[in-house]
Protein backbone atom coordinates (compact mmCIF):
# COMPACT_ATOMS: atom_id res chain seq x y z
CA UNK A 1 0.00 0.00 0.00
CA UNK A 2 2.69 2.60 0.74
CA UNK A 3 4.44 1.81 -2.71
CA UNK A 4 1.16 2.48 -4.87
CA UNK A 5 -0.38 5.11 -3.09
CA UNK A 6 2.96 7.59 -2.55
CA UNK A 7 3.02 10.25 -5.46
CA UNK A 8 5.59 11.90 -4.10
CA UNK A 9 8.16 10.46 -6.78
CA UNK A 10 6.35 12.56 -8.99
CA UNK A 11 4.29 15.37 -7.57
CA UNK A 12 6.97 16.86 -6.05
CA UNK A 13 7.51 19.18 -9.39
CA UNK A 14 4.24 20.71 -8.00
CA UNK A 15 6.35 22.09 -4.95
CA UNK A 16 6.52 25.85 -6.15
CA UNK A 17 2.53 26.01 -6.52
CA UNK A 18 2.07 24.01 -3.20
CA UNK A 19 4.12 26.76 -1.55
CA UNK A 20 2.44 29.86 -3.39
CA UNK A 21 -1.22 28.44 -2.68
CA UNK A 22 -0.08 28.14 0.74
CA UNK A 23 1.06 31.23 1.53
CA UNK A 24 -2.34 32.38 -0.23
CA UNK A 25 -4.39 30.26 2.19
CA UNK A 26 -2.58 31.54 4.95
CA UNK A 27 -2.23 35.40 3.75
CA UNK A 28 -6.42 34.66 3.54
CA UNK A 29 -7.11 32.99 6.75
CA UNK A 30 -5.31 35.53 8.74
CA UNK A 31 -7.23 38.41 7.35
CA UNK A 32 -10.66 37.12 7.88
CA UNK A 33 -9.52 36.38 11.49
CA UNK A 34 -9.60 32.39 11.40
CA UNK A 35 -5.92 32.12 12.33
CA UNK A 36 -4.41 33.97 14.30
CA UNK A 37 -1.87 37.09 13.03
CA UNK A 38 0.99 35.25 15.20
CA UNK A 39 0.42 32.22 13.59
CA UNK A 40 -0.24 32.84 10.00
CA UNK A 41 3.26 35.36 10.50
CA UNK A 42 4.76 32.12 11.93
CA UNK A 43 3.17 29.90 8.83
CA UNK A 44 4.49 32.40 6.50
CA UNK A 45 8.02 32.51 7.48
CA UNK A 46 8.02 29.04 7.83
CA UNK A 47 6.84 28.21 4.23
CA UNK A 48 9.68 31.25 2.94
CA UNK A 49 12.23 28.86 4.67
CA UNK A 50 11.07 25.64 3.21
CA UNK A 51 10.74 27.19 -0.09
CA UNK A 52 14.66 28.21 0.07
CA UNK A 53 15.34 24.58 1.02
CA UNK A 54 13.47 22.69 -1.54
CA UNK A 55 15.01 25.42 -3.82
CA UNK A 56 18.88 24.39 -2.86
CA UNK A 57 18.75 20.66 -1.90
CA UNK A 58 15.45 19.46 -4.19
CA UNK A 59 12.25 18.24 -2.55
CA UNK A 60 12.99 14.96 0.10
CA UNK A 61 10.96 11.86 -0.92
CA UNK A 62 9.83 10.19 2.39
CA UNK A 63 6.94 7.73 0.82
CA UNK A 64 4.96 7.36 4.31
CA UNK A 65 4.47 10.58 3.84
CA UNK A 66 2.71 10.06 0.62
CA UNK A 67 2.60 13.43 -1.86
CA UNK A 68 3.91 17.15 -1.76
CA UNK A 69 1.11 18.52 0.77
CA UNK A 70 2.20 16.12 3.22
CA UNK A 71 5.95 16.98 2.87
CA UNK A 72 5.40 20.54 2.91
CA UNK A 73 2.70 20.52 5.80
CA UNK A 74 5.34 18.34 7.76
CA UNK A 75 8.38 20.28 7.29
CA UNK A 76 6.57 22.90 8.38
CA UNK A 77 5.83 21.47 11.74
CA UNK A 78 9.33 20.61 12.36
CA UNK A 79 10.03 24.67 11.97
CA UNK A 80 7.10 26.15 13.60
CA UNK A 81 5.77 23.48 15.48
CA UNK A 82 1.67 23.56 16.82
CA UNK A 83 0.72 26.12 14.33
CA UNK A 84 1.72 24.45 11.43
CA UNK A 85 -1.57 22.38 11.76
CA UNK A 86 -3.46 25.54 11.41
CA UNK A 87 -2.41 26.10 7.49
CA UNK A 88 -4.67 22.96 6.96
CA UNK A 89 -8.10 25.07 7.85
CA UNK A 90 -10.69 25.32 5.71
CA UNK A 91 -8.86 23.03 3.00
CA UNK A 92 -7.89 19.34 1.64
CA UNK A 93 -5.65 18.07 0.06
CA UNK A 94 -8.49 17.77 -2.94
CA UNK A 95 -8.69 21.47 -3.36
CA UNK A 96 -4.89 21.79 -3.05
CA UNK A 97 -4.00 19.54 -5.78
CA UNK A 98 -6.38 21.08 -8.18
CA UNK A 99 -5.32 24.38 -7.72
CA UNK A 100 -1.23 23.63 -7.57
CA UNK A 101 -1.73 21.83 -10.76
CA UNK A 102 -3.85 24.35 -12.11
CA UNK A 103 -1.07 26.74 -11.54
CA UNK A 104 1.33 24.39 -12.87
CA UNK A 105 -0.66 23.47 -15.99
CA UNK A 106 -1.13 27.42 -16.70
CA UNK A 107 3.04 27.84 -16.42
CA UNK A 108 3.15 25.07 -18.88
CA UNK A 109 1.27 26.68 -21.43
CA UNK A 110 2.67 30.03 -21.21
CA UNK A 111 6.25 28.43 -21.67
CA UNK A 112 4.96 26.19 -24.42
CA UNK A 113 3.81 29.29 -26.09
CA UNK A 114 7.27 31.29 -25.78
CA UNK A 115 8.94 28.43 -27.11
CA UNK A 116 6.84 28.47 -30.24
CA UNK A 117 7.15 31.75 -30.81
CA UNK A 118 10.63 31.12 -31.12
CA UNK A 119 10.13 28.72 -33.37
CA UNK A 120 7.89 30.92 -35.70
CA UNK A 121 10.49 33.77 -35.64
CA UNK A 122 12.91 31.20 -37.21
CA UNK A 123 10.34 29.64 -39.80
CA UNK A 124 9.60 33.55 -40.40
CA UNK A 125 12.99 34.38 -40.93
CA UNK A 126 14.06 31.46 -43.55
CA UNK A 127 10.69 32.28 -45.19
CA UNK A 128 12.07 35.77 -46.19
CA UNK A 129 15.32 34.66 -47.31
CA UNK A 130 13.63 32.28 -49.74
CA UNK A 131 10.36 34.02 -51.02
CA UNK A 132 11.47 33.69 -54.30
CA UNK A 133 13.45 30.29 -53.98
CA UNK A 134 11.17 27.82 -56.26
CA UNK A 135 10.92 24.24 -55.40
CA UNK A 136 7.93 21.15 -56.21
CA UNK A 137 5.23 21.42 -54.39
CA UNK A 138 3.50 18.09 -53.92
CA UNK A 139 0.17 16.23 -53.48
CA UNK A 140 0.21 12.26 -52.81
CA UNK A 141 4.18 13.31 -52.51
CA UNK A 142 3.80 13.21 -56.05
CA UNK A 143 5.22 16.54 -57.87
CA UNK A 144 1.80 19.02 -58.73
CA UNK A 145 2.83 22.28 -59.06
CA UNK A 146 5.75 25.18 -58.17
CA UNK A 147 5.81 26.48 -55.19
CA UNK A 148 8.06 28.70 -53.22
CA UNK A 149 10.20 27.31 -50.14
CA UNK A 150 9.12 30.77 -48.51
CA UNK A 151 5.21 29.87 -48.89
CA UNK A 152 6.26 25.90 -47.83
CA UNK A 153 7.64 27.48 -44.35
CA UNK A 154 4.88 30.23 -43.82
CA UNK A 155 2.62 26.80 -43.99
CA UNK A 156 4.18 25.78 -40.86
CA UNK A 157 3.70 28.99 -39.37
CA UNK A 158 0.30 29.14 -39.86
CA UNK A 159 -0.07 25.54 -37.90
CA UNK A 160 1.72 26.98 -34.94
CA UNK A 161 -0.43 29.81 -34.65
CA UNK A 162 -3.22 27.46 -34.16
CA UNK A 163 -1.90 25.55 -31.88
CA UNK A 164 -1.04 28.76 -30.32
CA UNK A 165 -4.65 29.90 -30.22
CA UNK A 166 -5.14 26.24 -28.45
CA UNK A 167 -3.40 27.61 -25.81
CA UNK A 168 -4.78 30.58 -24.88
CA UNK A 169 -7.60 28.66 -25.06
CA UNK A 170 -6.70 26.34 -22.55
CA UNK A 171 -5.69 29.45 -20.29
CA UNK A 172 -8.96 30.81 -20.57
CA UNK A 173 -10.60 27.43 -19.49
CA UNK A 174 -8.58 26.78 -16.28
CA UNK A 175 -8.50 30.51 -15.31
CA UNK A 176 -10.89 29.66 -11.82
CA UNK A 177 -9.66 29.20 -8.57
CA UNK A 178 -10.84 25.82 -6.65
CA UNK A 179 -9.12 26.22 -3.40
CA UNK A 180 -11.75 26.53 -0.75
CA UNK A 181 -13.71 23.94 -2.22
CA UNK A 182 -12.53 21.70 0.42
CA UNK A 183 -12.90 17.68 0.24
CA UNK A 184 -15.69 18.23 -2.24
CA UNK A 185 -18.99 20.41 -0.41
CA UNK A 186 -17.13 23.60 0.41
CA UNK A 187 -16.15 24.77 4.36
CA UNK A 188 -18.56 25.99 6.99
CA UNK A 189 -15.40 28.54 7.64
CA UNK A 190 -15.80 32.19 6.63
CA UNK A 191 -12.94 32.12 4.17
CA UNK A 192 -12.20 34.72 1.03
CA UNK A 193 -12.23 32.73 -1.94
CA UNK A 194 -11.82 36.12 -4.05
CA UNK A 195 -8.93 36.96 -1.94
CA UNK A 196 -7.39 33.67 -2.74
CA UNK A 197 -8.16 33.67 -6.49
CA UNK A 198 -6.93 37.55 -6.88
CA UNK A 199 -3.51 36.30 -5.17
CA UNK A 200 -3.19 33.37 -6.96
CA UNK A 201 -3.66 35.08 -11.08
CA UNK A 202 -7.07 33.25 -11.61
CA UNK A 203 -8.97 35.88 -13.83
CA UNK A 204 -11.84 34.11 -13.69
CA UNK A 205 -12.42 34.01 -9.90
CA UNK A 206 -13.38 31.30 -7.13
CA UNK A 207 -14.92 28.24 -9.37
CA UNK A 208 -18.74 27.78 -8.80
CA UNK A 209 -18.89 24.69 -7.99
CA UNK A 210 -17.48 22.76 -5.14
CA UNK A 211 -18.12 19.06 -6.59
CA UNK A 212 -16.60 19.97 -10.24
CA UNK A 213 -13.67 21.87 -8.98
CA UNK A 214 -12.42 18.90 -7.13
CA UNK A 215 -12.44 16.57 -9.80
CA UNK A 216 -12.04 18.66 -12.79
CA UNK A 217 -9.08 17.46 -14.81
CA UNK A 218 -10.28 19.30 -18.05
CA UNK A 219 -7.31 21.53 -17.88
CA UNK A 220 -4.92 19.18 -17.39
CA UNK A 221 -6.63 17.38 -20.98
CA UNK A 222 -7.03 20.89 -22.61
CA UNK A 223 -2.98 20.92 -21.92
CA UNK A 224 -2.37 17.33 -23.47
CA UNK A 225 -4.76 18.38 -26.53
CA UNK A 226 -2.77 21.27 -27.12
CA UNK A 227 0.42 19.29 -27.01
CA UNK A 228 -0.92 15.79 -28.99
CA UNK A 229 -1.63 18.77 -31.84
CA UNK A 230 1.70 20.52 -31.49
CA UNK A 231 3.16 17.65 -31.80
CA UNK A 232 1.56 16.57 -34.87
CA UNK A 233 2.49 19.72 -36.16
CA UNK A 234 6.26 19.51 -35.45
CA UNK A 235 6.04 15.54 -36.66
CA UNK A 236 4.66 16.78 -39.89
CA UNK A 237 7.48 19.07 -40.51
CA UNK A 238 10.45 16.61 -38.85
CA UNK A 239 9.24 14.31 -41.91
CA UNK A 240 9.98 16.45 -44.34
CA UNK A 241 13.30 17.83 -43.45
CA UNK A 242 13.65 13.69 -43.16
CA UNK A 243 13.08 13.17 -46.68
CA UNK A 244 14.35 16.26 -47.94
CA UNK A 245 17.89 15.50 -45.86
CA UNK A 246 17.72 11.82 -47.83
CA UNK A 247 19.66 12.08 -51.09
CA UNK A 248 17.17 11.12 -53.41
CA UNK A 249 15.48 14.98 -52.73
CA UNK A 250 19.14 16.41 -51.43
CA UNK A 251 16.85 19.62 -50.60
CA UNK A 252 18.24 20.60 -47.32
CA UNK A 253 21.72 19.66 -45.37
CA UNK A 254 20.57 19.37 -41.78
CA UNK A 255 22.97 21.08 -39.26
CA UNK A 256 25.70 18.90 -37.74
CA UNK A 257 24.94 20.11 -34.35
CA UNK A 258 21.58 17.85 -34.81
CA UNK A 259 22.52 14.73 -36.60
CA UNK A 260 24.23 12.30 -35.90
CA UNK A 261 26.87 9.81 -37.45
CA UNK A 262 26.79 6.15 -38.09
CA UNK A 263 28.46 3.70 -35.82
CA UNK A 264 29.79 1.77 -39.11
CA UNK A 265 29.33 3.38 -42.20
CA UNK A 266 31.41 6.52 -42.23
CA UNK A 267 29.52 8.36 -45.41
CA UNK A 268 26.17 8.46 -43.20
CA UNK A 269 24.87 11.90 -41.57
CA UNK A 270 21.55 10.58 -39.61
CA UNK A 271 18.66 13.43 -39.15
CA UNK A 272 18.17 11.79 -35.77
CA UNK A 273 16.77 15.16 -33.73
CA UNK A 274 14.01 14.86 -36.47
CA UNK A 275 13.48 11.50 -36.02
CA UNK A 276 13.06 11.40 -32.11
CA UNK A 277 10.58 14.59 -32.66
CA UNK A 278 8.65 12.76 -35.13
CA UNK A 279 8.77 9.54 -32.57
CA UNK A 280 8.21 11.41 -29.80
CA UNK A 281 4.71 12.55 -31.07
CA UNK A 282 3.68 8.98 -30.41
CA UNK A 283 4.72 9.29 -26.93
CA UNK A 284 2.94 12.44 -26.67
CA UNK A 285 -0.34 11.64 -28.01
CA UNK A 286 -0.29 8.12 -25.63
CA UNK A 287 -0.23 10.34 -22.82
CA UNK A 288 -3.65 11.92 -23.99
CA UNK A 289 -5.23 8.39 -24.16
CA UNK A 290 -3.98 7.83 -20.91
CA UNK A 291 -5.40 10.54 -18.98
CA UNK A 292 -8.56 10.34 -21.48
CA UNK A 293 -9.03 6.60 -19.93
CA UNK A 294 -8.20 7.04 -16.75
CA UNK A 295 -10.95 10.05 -16.25
CA UNK A 296 -13.79 8.48 -18.43
CA UNK A 297 -15.33 6.08 -15.79
CA UNK A 298 -14.99 8.05 -12.52
CA UNK A 299 -18.11 9.21 -10.01
CA UNK A 300 -17.59 12.85 -8.48
CA UNK A 301 -16.24 14.16 -6.45
CA UNK A 302 -12.21 12.42 -6.04
CA UNK A 303 -11.30 9.20 -6.86
CA UNK A 304 -7.16 8.21 -6.02
CA UNK A 305 -6.70 7.41 -9.79
CA UNK A 306 -6.79 10.64 -10.72
CA UNK A 307 -3.34 11.14 -8.62
CA UNK A 308 -2.21 9.23 -12.09
CA UNK A 309 -3.33 12.79 -14.15
CA UNK A 310 0.25 14.30 -13.28
CA UNK A 311 2.86 12.10 -15.13
CA UNK A 312 1.28 11.98 -18.43
CA UNK A 313 1.05 15.75 -18.30
CA UNK A 314 4.64 16.08 -16.95
CA UNK A 315 6.12 13.12 -19.28
CA UNK A 316 4.07 14.98 -22.32
CA UNK A 317 5.59 18.68 -21.37
CA UNK A 318 9.41 17.39 -21.16
CA UNK A 319 8.95 16.01 -24.62
CA UNK A 320 7.17 18.76 -26.21
CA UNK A 321 9.58 21.24 -24.78
CA UNK A 322 12.37 19.66 -26.43
CA UNK A 323 11.10 18.23 -29.63
CA UNK A 324 10.15 22.46 -29.87
CA UNK A 325 13.73 23.36 -29.34
CA UNK A 326 14.92 20.62 -31.65
CA UNK A 327 13.36 21.84 -34.61
CA UNK A 328 13.84 25.83 -34.20
CA UNK A 329 17.24 24.99 -33.95
CA UNK A 330 16.92 22.59 -37.26
CA UNK A 331 14.99 25.48 -39.37
CA UNK A 332 17.28 27.80 -38.36
CA UNK A 333 20.43 26.22 -38.83
CA UNK A 334 19.75 24.09 -42.23
CA UNK A 335 21.18 24.71 -45.57
CA UNK A 336 18.50 24.27 -48.33
CA UNK A 337 19.98 23.60 -51.34
CA UNK A 338 17.59 25.67 -54.00
CA UNK A 339 18.87 24.70 -56.72
CA UNK A 340 18.36 21.09 -56.53
CA UNK A 341 14.87 21.97 -55.21
CA UNK A 342 14.78 24.10 -58.58
CA UNK A 343 15.53 21.54 -60.35
CA UNK A 344 13.28 18.83 -59.10
CA UNK A 345 10.20 21.94 -59.97
CA UNK A 346 11.37 21.13 -63.36
CA UNK A 347 10.62 17.66 -63.40
CA UNK A 348 6.86 16.07 -63.21
CA UNK A 349 5.84 18.69 -65.44
CA UNK A 350 4.64 20.62 -62.64
CA UNK A 351 3.71 23.56 -65.15
CA UNK A 352 1.18 21.36 -66.51
CA UNK A 353 -1.61 23.45 -64.78
CA UNK A 354 -0.41 26.49 -66.17
CA UNK A 355 -0.58 25.61 -69.93
CA UNK A 356 -4.48 24.47 -69.00
CA UNK A 357 -5.12 27.58 -67.01
CA UNK A 358 -3.46 29.41 -69.92
CA UNK A 359 -5.19 27.97 -72.62
CA UNK A 360 -8.59 28.99 -70.48
CA UNK A 361 -7.32 32.58 -70.21
CA UNK A 362 -5.95 33.40 -73.51
CA UNK A 363 -7.71 30.44 -75.97
CA UNK A 364 -10.81 30.76 -74.23
CA UNK A 365 -11.10 27.12 -73.89
CA UNK A 366 -13.33 25.68 -71.63
CA UNK A 367 -11.09 23.76 -68.76
CA UNK A 368 -12.06 20.40 -68.97
CA UNK A 369 -11.00 20.16 -72.55
CA UNK A 370 -7.98 22.32 -71.85
CA UNK A 371 -7.24 19.78 -69.54
CA UNK A 372 -7.42 17.18 -72.31
CA UNK A 373 -5.42 19.04 -74.62
CA UNK A 374 -2.31 19.55 -71.52
CA UNK A 375 -2.84 16.05 -70.83
CA UNK A 376 -1.65 15.16 -74.37
CA UNK A 377 1.40 17.49 -74.64
CA UNK A 378 2.75 16.10 -71.34
CA UNK A 379 2.48 13.09 -73.32
CA UNK A 380 4.41 13.84 -75.92
CA UNK A 381 7.20 15.63 -73.82
CA UNK A 382 7.45 12.30 -71.40
CA UNK A 383 7.68 10.44 -74.94
CA UNK A 384 10.57 12.75 -75.83
CA UNK A 385 12.28 12.79 -72.13
CA UNK A 386 12.18 16.76 -71.93
CA UNK A 387 10.49 19.22 -70.19
CA UNK A 388 7.21 21.30 -71.67
CA UNK A 389 8.99 24.61 -72.37
CA UNK A 390 11.43 22.73 -74.50
CA UNK A 391 8.49 21.37 -76.88
CA UNK A 392 8.69 22.82 -79.97
CA UNK A 393 5.66 25.16 -80.99
CA UNK A 394 5.11 22.90 -83.89
CA UNK A 395 4.63 19.87 -81.76
CA UNK A 396 2.54 22.21 -79.56
CA UNK A 397 0.27 23.79 -82.53
CA UNK A 398 -0.14 19.67 -83.80
CA UNK A 399 -2.31 19.04 -80.65
CA UNK A 400 -3.88 22.11 -80.28
CA UNK A 401 -3.92 24.74 -83.26
CA UNK A 402 -4.67 27.17 -80.71
CA UNK A 403 -1.66 27.61 -79.03
CA UNK A 404 0.54 30.33 -79.65
CA UNK A 405 4.22 31.49 -78.87
CA UNK A 406 3.30 33.30 -76.05
CA UNK A 407 2.57 30.35 -73.85
CA UNK A 408 5.93 29.79 -73.19
CA UNK A 409 6.21 32.63 -70.91
CA UNK A 410 2.99 30.53 -68.36
CA UNK A 411 5.92 27.21 -68.57
CA UNK A 412 8.81 28.28 -66.52
CA UNK A 413 8.56 27.18 -63.06
CA UNK A 414 9.29 31.20 -61.78
CA UNK A 415 6.01 32.45 -63.98
CA UNK A 416 4.10 29.33 -62.64
CA UNK A 417 4.65 30.98 -58.77
CA UNK A 418 4.86 34.28 -59.78
CA UNK A 419 0.95 33.72 -61.48
CA UNK A 420 -0.46 31.96 -58.55
CA UNK A 421 -0.44 36.08 -56.75
CA UNK A 422 -4.22 35.26 -55.01
CA UNK A 423 -4.10 35.90 -51.23
CA UNK A 424 -2.67 33.51 -49.50
CA UNK A 425 -0.97 32.03 -52.80
CA UNK A 426 2.15 31.29 -53.49
CA UNK A 427 3.91 34.18 -55.50
CA UNK A 428 6.88 35.65 -53.97
CA UNK A 429 4.81 39.02 -53.16
CA UNK A 430 2.06 36.89 -51.39
CA UNK A 431 5.08 35.30 -49.57
CA UNK A 432 6.54 38.86 -48.39
CA UNK A 433 3.41 40.55 -47.79
CA UNK A 434 2.71 37.23 -44.92
CA UNK A 435 6.05 37.36 -44.00
CA UNK A 436 5.73 41.28 -43.32
CA UNK A 437 2.62 40.22 -41.08
CA UNK A 438 4.15 37.48 -39.53
CA UNK A 439 7.23 39.89 -38.55
CA UNK A 440 4.72 42.49 -36.94
CA UNK A 441 2.57 39.70 -34.70
CA UNK A 442 6.27 38.39 -33.46
CA UNK A 443 7.35 41.61 -32.85
CA UNK A 444 10.70 41.14 -34.77
CA UNK A 445 12.73 43.87 -35.83
CA UNK A 446 12.99 45.02 -39.29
Amino acid sequence: MREINASIPFDKALWRQDIRASKAHARMLGKTGIISEKDCAAILEGLDKIEAEFATNGVPEDWDLEDIHMTTESRLAELIGPAAGRLHTARSRNDQVATDFKLWVDGALWSAQAALSALQQALVTRAGEHADSVMPGFTHLQTAQPVTLGHHLMAYYEMFERDISRICSASVHLSACPLGSAALAGTGFPIDRDMTAEELGFSNGPTRNSLDAVSDRDFALDYLFFASQCALHLSRLAEELILWASQPFGFVKMPDTLSTGSSIMPQKKNPDAAELVRGHAGRIIGCTTALMVTMKGLPLAYSKDMQDDKPPVFEAAGLLELCIAAMTGMIADCHFNTERMRQAAELGYATATDLADWLVREADIPFREAHHITGAAVKLAERKGIALDELALDELRAIDSRIDERVYAALSVESSVAARASYGGTAPEQVRMQVAAARKALGMED
